[in-house]
């Protein structure tokens, strides 16, 4: 069992919980970057995918929990985030999910469920729709797929605290260890504009998905998660009370719960 964690002050101070000792890792030149990744385990594969301007290491109390299950586990830094490299490309979330896939194919991964958060949903969902062939389910917590999903961005001692857990784990981890201010603005521009898909595509989407929203997500509108489970086939939706954007770090014994009900269902 994990405390909560409701405030982030352990996380601001010390992260997430580390990641297995024994996970080696490697890269993939791809598409002009350095992509991390890294893989444990074995059994039924899950891809973890973090939110924007975090990286894997926010995803330390989950691994345990999947790996106790059965999993085999992936986890990749999104271009330009934790140690992977980026060009000097703008962002963008198709280029991201280029990368996934780039990770799938090194690792003759022929299909893995998708577990995304904030950032990394969006990208899990992106792949889904264009290689559906490769994603058993996703599970989308916390993130938009057009910009009228988001809410009027208001900082709170809660970001601030994610913030600067964020900022100290980018000056260690990054080949380009002073430039956080300008990732941050790279990454914000991003997400002014993008993603931007209509009902009319989520329409089209034909892998299990499960929208997850916390009731007290700073970031995202609760209608908007409504408005993506009514707009994708068969998707279900679950909200998660008490928490908020940051429930895997927050609550972790009652989101890893969750997903491993996701996990138990897309791979009957």
């Amino acid at each position: 069992m994990h405390a909560h964690d409701d405030k982030l002050q352990r996380f601001e101070a010390s992260g997430a919980a580390a990641l297995p000792a024994d996970m080696a890792s490697a890269y993939i030149d791809h598409d002009g970057a350095r992509i991390w990744y890294t893989t444990h385990g074995e059994g039924a594969p899950v891809v973890l995918l973090h939110g924007g301007l975090g990286h894997s290491g926010n995803w330390g109390y989950q691994v345990p929990a999947l790996l106790r299950a059965g999993h085999r586990i992936v986890l990749i830094d999104s271009r330009g985030h934790g140690h992977s490299t980026r060009d000097s490309r703008p962002y963008s979330y198709e280029l991201m999910a280029s990368d996934v896939l780039a990770v799938m194919d090194i690792l003759q991964l022929e299909k893995a469920a998708f577990v995304g958060w904030s950032d990394g949903a969006c990208i899990a969902l992106i792949v889904g729709m264009q290689a559906p062939e490769r994603v058993a389910g996703v599970f989308f917590f916390g993130c938009n797929m057009d910009p009228s999903g988001t809410k009027e961005f208001v900082s709170t001692p809660l970001i601030e605290r994610c913030f600067s857990r964020h900022a100290r784990d980018y000056a260690q981890l990054s080949s380009t260890p002073d430039d956080f201010n300008a990732f941050v603005d790279a990454i914000s521009e991003m997400m002014k504009t993008q993603p931007n898909y209509a009902a009319g595509d989520l329409a089209m989407i034909r892998v299990p998905v499960t929208v997850v929203q916390s009731e007290h997500d700073e970031f995202i509108k609760p209608e908007y998660a409504q408005y993506l489970a009514r707009s994708i086939p068969g998707a279900e939706l679950i909200s998660l009370q008490g928490v908020t954007h940051f429930a895997p770090l927050q609550r972790p014994d009652e989101f890893n719960h969750v997903v491993l009900a996701f996990l138990a269902k897309v791979f009957l």
